[in-house]
């Protein structure tokens, strides 16, 4: 029996959970099997299937059954010792997204650090929240199995000092009022993987813009991150699915004094109303906006195209120059209108588009003569979270 670890990335109605089965030390861990148990409180649906593709599971399960994660986590187990019984779970890795200024590399999960994980709840409440209920979930289901919490904020920790500040009073760095920066776990991979999209080469200054339903851009200078779209929370930066991105504070004042909103409201609307579907009024599905011929939907398309290129010119800045540029994330590996309108926007740098490249999703985009090169690379948060959680525990095993 081999043995594995199970990776998790809970939601506020669902978990997405890939298997991965443990080799030789020194190796990665080699994906068993994804899915998705969606629906948690309302119609539960399980699907799952190999690394290959192949649908192992698909269905809706009784709703009396998985009235929250506990009951999912539960439910899940239960199939996978089914499913999956050559395969021995030694260890659980979850994604989290903020921790904070103390929590810069993953650590195995304990009381206290769930407790010291609650803190940051207010600065992620789509996500925080949801991801430490699972790791609670899975804690009361199988309270044996060591859990590792590896953390999105942690691959932007090493940026300069200046990068971090916020131009606020510095009680407020004090409190951890800083920058901090997401999507690091999609950043690490893409950064472990990309010396093999480019005959083995890492580029000195390259952009990476991870572009889906959340969305950031990130600098990366001889491989470290040294700036980023995202900030205190993952609210900031680049046009979302529902998310504002960067907005006028001022605007808020205003909402908050002319219409009376409170701090309920205004997070309803920064995270839930605005971005793609705000600004179209249609969808905050990229590909429905693409599809449509209303006005609307060409605002949004528009608005999201120009809010990238602003921000890669201001980490252009920050990395001094340009020599490569990858897209990646739902939109970014998938849109090709999306890279077109953002590359022919940047052609002022040297990033010349190979159009039919593009069109077939990379990975190479640009033209051999072209002096910045452009990549499309799928990420893969998943192996990442494996990778370090079976790191965690080997240290640990290590003494």
């Amino acid at each position: 029996m081999a043995d594995g670890l199970l990776v998790l990335n809970a939601g506020s109605s669902s978990i997405k959970f890939a298997m991965y089965r443990l080799g030789e030390p020194g190796t990665d861990p080699q994906l068993h099997l994804r899915g998705n148990l969606s629906g948690i409180e309302e119609q539960p649906h399980l699907f799952a299937a190999d690394a290959s593709g192949r649908q192992l599971e698909e269905g809706v399960l009784p709703g009396s059954a998985v009235q929250n994660h506990q009951d999912a986590l539960d439910h899940l187990l239960d199939w996978l010792d089914r499913q999956a019984h050559e395969v021995h779970l030694v260890g659980v890795g979850h994604r989290v997204l903020h921790g904070g200024r103390d929590y810069t590399r993953p650590v195995r999960i304990t009381p206290d650090l769930l407790q010291q994980l609650d803190r940051f709840c207010p600065l992620g409440p789509d996500n925080q929240p949801h991801n430490l209920a699972g790791i609670r979930a899975m804690e009361a289901v199988a309270p044996d199995l060591p859990q590792v919490a590896c953390f999105d904020t942690a691959f932007h920790a090493r940026q300069p000092p200046v990068a971090r500040l916020m131009p606020l009073p510095g009680e407020y760095a004090d409190r951890g009022f800083v920058r901090y920066g997401f999507h690091g776990l999609s950043y690490d991979y893409i950064t472990s993987v990309l010396p093999s999209y480019n005959d083995g080469h890492f580029p000195q200054r390259l952009i990476i813009a991870h572009l889906g339903s959340g969305a950031s851009a990130a600098a990366i200078k001889d491989g470290v991150g040294i700036a980023t779209t995202m900030g205190l929370t993952a609210l900031d930066g680049l046009m979302m699915g529902t998310r504002s991105g960067s907005l006028d504070p001022g605007a808020l004042l205003y909402l908050m004094e002319e219409d009376g909103l409170g701090a309920q409201e205004l997070s309803d609307l920064l995270y839930k109303r605005s971005g793609l579907l705000g600004v179209s009024g249609i969808s905050a599905d990229m590909r429905v906006l693409l599809d449509s011929s209303e006005p609307g939907a060409r605002r949004a398309v528009d608005l999201f195209s120009y809010r990238v290129v602003r921000a890669v010119g201001s980490l252009v800045a920050a990395l001094q120059g340009l020599d490569g540029l990858v897209f990646t994330g739902g939109i970014g590996e998938h849109a090709a209108t999306i890279r077109a309108g953002v590359c022919h926007q940047l052609r002022w740098l040297g990033l010349d588009l190979d159009e039919n490249a593009n069109d077939r999703h990379g990975p190479v985009i640009t033209q051999a003569t072209s002096a910045v090169k452009g990549w499309v690379i799928p990420t893969n948060e998943e192996l990442v979270i494996a990778r370090h959680t079976m790191e965690v525990l080997a240290r640990e095993s290590a003494g």
